[in-house]
C-alpha cells in the first residue's frame, strides 16, 4: 500500500521562507481588522496611537493593561493557536470579582475543568504539584485558589509568547501604520 508509507518532504521547499510569507500576509490582515476596530468608530482621545502601542514593549503588564494591547495580544495567541494561558489568565481575573460563594464554587470547577485537569480541552503548562493544589482547592473554593497557576502561566507568557509577539509581523505591521498614519498627520 504506498499511500500509507510516508513520503520524504520535498527538499526545494523553504519552510523559513514559506512560513515568513504567510506570517507577513496574516499580520497584515489582522493588522487591518485590529486598526479598524481601533480606528474607525472611536473618538480621537480614544483612538489606538503610535504612542500607545510603542509602550506594549515596555512589559507584559504594560500590554495587558490597555484594552487595545490585551486585545490585540489574544488576537495574536489565537492566530498561533496558542491562547489557552491569556484565556485562563484572564478568567482568573474575573473569577476573584466573584463574591457569591455558591458562583464562586461552580465557576472554580468549570475553570479546573476547562483549564487546570489533565487532558482537558484547553490545559494550561503547569507543574502535578500545582495542578494537584488546585484539584484540593477547589473543594473549597477562595478567591485565590487559581493564584499559582496563574503565576506561572503569567510567566510563561512573558517568557515566550510576549516575546514572540513583540517580534511579530503583525505587531511590527501596527506599529509601522501607526507611524506612517501619524506621518501624514
Amino acid at each position: 500500500m504506498p499511500g500509507l508509507i510516508p513520503q520524504p518532504l520535498p527538499t526545494d521547499v523553504n519552510m523559513d521562507q514559506d512560513d515568513f510569507r504567510r506570517n507577513k500576509t496574516l499580520g497584515k490582515n489582522l493588522m487591518c481588522r485590529l486598526k479598524c476596530m481601533f480606528t474607525s468608530s472611536s473618538t480621537p482621545e480614544s483612538r489606538l496611537s503610535l504612542e500607545d502601542t510603542q509602550q506594549w514593549s515596555q512589559s507584559l503588564e504594560r500590554l495587558l493593561g490597555s484594552k487595545y494591547g490585551m486585545a490585540t495580544f489574544r488576537t495574536f495567541l489565537k492566530s498561533e493557536f496558542s491562547d489557552e494561558n491569556i484565556e485562563f489568565w484572564l478568567t482568573c481575573e474575573d473569577y476573584k470579582k466573584i463574591t457569591s460563594s455558591h458562583k464562586m464554587s461552580s465557576k472554580a470547577r468549570k475553570i479546573f475543568e476547562q483549564f487546570v485537569e489533565a487532558e482537558s480541552p484547553k490545559e494550561i503548562n503547569i507543574d502535578y504539584h500545582t495542578r494537584e493544589e488546585i484539584k484540593r482547592n477547589v473543594r473549597s473554593p477562595t478567591a485565590e485558589c487559581f493564584d499559582e497557576a496563574q503565576k506561572i502561566v503569567f510567566g510563561l507568557m512573558e517568557r515566550d509568547s510576549y516575546p514572540r509577539f513583540l517580534r511579530s509581523e503583525m505587531y511590527k505591521t501596527l506599529l509601522e501604520s501607526l507611524a506612517a498614519d501619524d506621518a501624514r498627520g
